[in-house]
């Protein structure tokens, strides 16, 4: 994925009390952004419309390629608000699907931009919900809607005492997508970013509530499986593997080939930490990808 950084302001967007002294105040709440400091930035929707583009006319600049001059714009419905793409060239995604005419938002919707996200909340509770919608994006990544890099290693120090403690199997798969800078390169980034929703999306459907799900980074992503053995966590990976294979992916007409490579290891009296335990699923995600990718290595 590209590390262009995404620069965000604001022009004549006030402070919640400022847009609503008793503390309501329908915004819309940065939960995904290739800049970490745009995250959980709000912005308080005080007058109609509400531009978002690229140029710096607009109440929401966005500084990225992928994004127009004049994007998209929230806009005033007797009570509520609808987005509205304004001839964007990329589009503007709700929930994940383009938007061809004006859509009324509901609250906890969420309005893709390029390569941001915001969530839409409304209602009498907003504050209470940006309060959560914060606390949510600290151990879930906005894209995918996993969980992120360090919640995962808080739970990887957790469940490595207490597999310790009570002699109980552990495992970590590892995976990441093959040739993922060709899909980029070849379809852009927001395809990019549709294949990395997918699979997440695909992986959810066959965790188990007792397990982790995380982006590690990129295109790398992790599933730590408590009590759990070696044949158990490769048989999942070569569900997830195989599922992966036969889905169809397909983004603006374009159908994108797509496999992963995944790395399997369990808890060892040699391992010592968290960092030794990623290190070596790592390693197996490695064997895997230079044994010919799409496969399984434990």
């Amino acid at each position: 994925m590209s590390d262009v950084e995404e620069k965000t302001r604001v022009t004549s967007i006030l402070s919640p009390k400022e847009a609503n002294p008793v503390g309501r105040g329908d915004c819309l709440v940065t939960i995904y952004s290739k800049d970490p400091a745009q995250l959980g930035k709000r912005y308080v929707l005080d007058s109609s419309p509400t531009t978002i583009g690229r140029g710096h006319d607009n109440h929401v600049v966005l500084d990225s390629d992928s994004v127009s001059r004049r994007h998209c714009h929230i806009e005033r419905s007797g009570s509520g608000w609808m987005a509205v793409d304004d001839g964007s060239t990329n589009g503007t995604y709700v929930n994940d699907d383009q938007i061809s005419s004006a859509v009324r938002l509901q609250s906890g919707d969420r309005v893709k931009v390029g390569p941001t996200i915001f969530k839409y909340l409304s209602g009498s509770d907003v504050e209470a919900e940006f309060i959560q919608t914060i606390g949510a994006i600290m151990v879930t990544d906005g894209l995918t809607q996993a969980h992120n890099r360090a919640y995962l290693t808080e739970q990887l120090e957790k469940e490595l005492q207490r597999s310790r403690r009570h002699q109980r199997p552990l495992a970590l798969i590892m995976f990441d997508l093959d040739h993922f800078k060709r899909v980029n390169d070849t379809y852009g980034h927001l395809a990019g970013d549709y294949v990395l929703r997918e699979v997440a999306t695909l992986v959810r459907a066959r965790v188990r509530q007792n397990e982790v799900f995380a982006r590690y980074g990129g295109e790398e992503f992790a599933i730590l499986l408590p009590e759990t053995d070696l044949h158990g966590a490769y048989t999942l990976a070569e569900e997830v593997r195989a599922r992966t294979e036969a889905h169809v992916f397909t983004f603006d007409s374009h159908r994108m080939p797509v496999t992963i490579s995944m790395g399997v290891a369990v808890v060892v009296e040699t391992t010592r930490d968290a960092e030794d335990f990623i290190r070596a699923a790592d390693t197996k995600l490695y064997a895997a990808k230079h044994g010919g990718r799409n496969r399984v290595a434990y």
